[in-house]
């Protein structure tokens, strides 16, 4: 028992020492993932849908690009970081758009789960949604960057 423990401290350890400010968005979004996927299999049947490893294997591949747009927010994180550095800006990001990206998709995630929760028909309380649906919007509105300049163009 003591060595389980010793592999799983050491294993959250090694993953909090490499994503940082994403430990956290990170493994709620792989929680989201793992929840949403298994909802949506059991609401299949009363979607009318049939469970196929095609269509499983789809929503595999489709949670692994949810976390590759992680890796591209953090991409763009450390570019924006190094762009600013080499003209002598100071801008640590903190990883700040891989969180925001992260965010948003723990919101999609937290949907999708309310509406499998919902087809397999499990009454759920309205406000719940409303919440979840603020917190997506408000990430959206934080990471806008287009201008009211452009805004006008549109």
């Amino acid at each position: 028992m003591d060595k389980m423990k010793s592999f799983f401290i050491f294993a959250f350890g090694t993953i909090a020492s490499i994503l940082g400010n994403l430990t956290v968005p990170v493994l709620l979004m792989v929680i989201c993932n793992i929840i949403d996927y298994v909802t949506g299999i059991m609401a299949s049947p009363r979607r009318g849908n049939k469970i196929s490893s095609t269509v499983g294997l789809r929503g595999i591949a489709k949670k692994i690009c949810m976390w590759l747009l992680v890796v591209v927010g953090v991409i763009v994180d450390v570019l924006l970081e190094y762009a600013a550095g080499t003209v002598g800006i100071n801008l640590p990001t903190n990883l700040m758009i891989g969180c925001i990206v992260c965010i948003w998709i723990v919101c999609n995630e937290l949907l999708s789960i309310l509406e499998n929760i919902a087809d397999i028909g499990v009454p759920i309380p309205k406000f719940l949604k409303k919440i979840v649906s603020l917190i997506k919007d408000q990430s959206e509105k934080k990471a806008d960057v287009t201008s009211k300049e452009s805004d006008k163009n549109d």
